[in-house]
């Protein structure tokens, strides 16, 4: 049996949360968007009318479709406002007892036959499946960010995702036009378990003193044609994920090579989590991002 997805909720209201809403409400999905508060849930819906509007100014979308999208999101305070939704994408903060939390409130109200998602990047898939009441119904789907942007998604199924349920989220996946890596359930899946231990090292190499933050980041983007420096990526990230991945990588891989920078640590504990704190390897307080080091 073909299973149906046309109305998405989505728990999270946030950079990842707000993007897939985006994204789906543009591809004709009804959207539920849930969040702690109203305000957060308001900010989200603020911030995808913003980049929607943005997308029409360019070119990119029209009007009419910007409409169209708007008019497919809503918002939905309480947990049991996505009790009638096909698929609830949880994209909230990258820390397994949080998520855990909103499964445990999660599944009581839920329609027996939707499907929970999550849009974790580095935990496993089987382990939080286990925190539902439907472990064959729970999938990974992991978008890159930002959301409307990337064109990646990896789709990850735990050990007990059934094919139904796989299926169902894959088709999801292409009605976004987004291209499908589909990765086993192994910490960092496959985008992060390459791409974090790259961020790591160049931590490494500025800490060690190799180079200075602008260096680091010139060579690998004019060395290695990347689009960003990891530095500025890092900051980009957030550097409490950051960290949070690279220790998801060293306790599920118990190997050395995946150990969290010294520097990154201290980072993190003074509260330097990159542009969204204002501060990281770059001081985003003027025009221009500056070097902090």
């Amino acid at each position: 049996m073909t299973i149906q997805i046309k109305s998405i909720g989505i728990i999270g209201a946030g950079q990842m949360g707000a993007g897939i809403a985006h994204v789906s409400a543009l591809h004709g999905y009804q959207v539920h968007l849930h969040d702690l508060g109203v305000e957060q849930i308001e900010s989200g819906i603020a911030t995808i009318n913003g980049n929607l509007a943005r997308q029409a100014g360019s070119g990119k979308i029209t009007d009419e479709a910007m409409n169209k999208a708007v008019a497919n999101i809503s918002p939905a305070p309480k947990m049991s406002d996505l009790a009638s939704c096909d698929l609830v994408i949880e994209a909230a903060s990258e820390n397994e007892a949080i998520k855990r939390q909103i499964f445990a409130s999660l599944c009581p109200t839920l329609n027996p036959q939707a499907i929970i998602a999550t849009n974790t990047s580095s935990l496993s898939i089987t382990r939080l499946a286990s925190a539902t009441d439907r472990p064959e119904k729970f999938i990974g789907i992991h978008f890159m960010n930002p959301v409307p942007v990337m064109q990646l998604i990896e789709l990850v199924r735990g050990i007990a995702t059934g094919t139904e349920t796989f299926d169902a989220a894959r088709a999801y996946a292409d009605s976004l036009e987004k291209t499908i890596a589909v990765s086993e359930d192994f910490p960092g899946f496959m985008v992060n378990r390459i791409l974090l231990p790259m961020i790591n090292e160049a931590i490494y190499t500025l800490y060690e003193g190799v180079g200075n933050v602008e260096s680091i980041d010139n060579a690998m983007r004019l060395g290695a044609n990347h689009p960003m420096g990891p530095l500025k990526l890092a900051d980009f990230i957030g550097l409490d994920t950051c960290l949070s991945i690279m220790q998801v990588l060293h306790d599920g891989l118990a190997d050395s090579k995946y150990r969290p920078c010294p520097l990154l640590v201290k980072y993190v504990e003074a509260g330097w989590l990159g542009k969204k704190s204002g501060r990281g390897f770059y001081d985003y307080s003027g025009a221009e991002p500056v070097p902090t080091r």
